[in-house]
């Protein structure tokens, strides 16, 4: 529950979400999603952190450059989970309306 938590968490901030839409669309490196944002170089240094902290994201670096990409597993899991959630069925506890 706890690696669910965290994936979330960076899925609850705006800003984030519009980094990974971004990152969806293929790897890229920072210099190239700054211009695409409305937020300053070290802010969008530290959502991507965050982002790859949460595992969300991998990152390798390219000659001077750090390149990152989504973990589309992880969203696959996130999926799964959701779908588990949604599925899941108690018994009758015995409460009547």
């Amino acid at each position: 529950m706890e690696k669910f938590a965290a994936y979330f968490k960076v899925f609850s901030d705006p800003v984030r979400l519009d980094v990974i839409k971004l990152l969806i669309a293929g790897e890229s490196c920072s210099c190239t999603m700054i211009d695409k944002l409305p937020i300053s170089q070290p802010t969008l240094s530290y959502h991507l952190k965050q982002i790859e902290k949460a595992g969300i994201a991998t990152s390798h670096r390219d000659g001077n450059w750090i390149k990152y990409r989504i973990d589309k597993d992880k969203l696959d899991e996130m999926i799964a989970f959701l779908q588990t959630l949604k599925d899941f069925r108690t018994e009758d506890r015995g409460c009547k309306l």
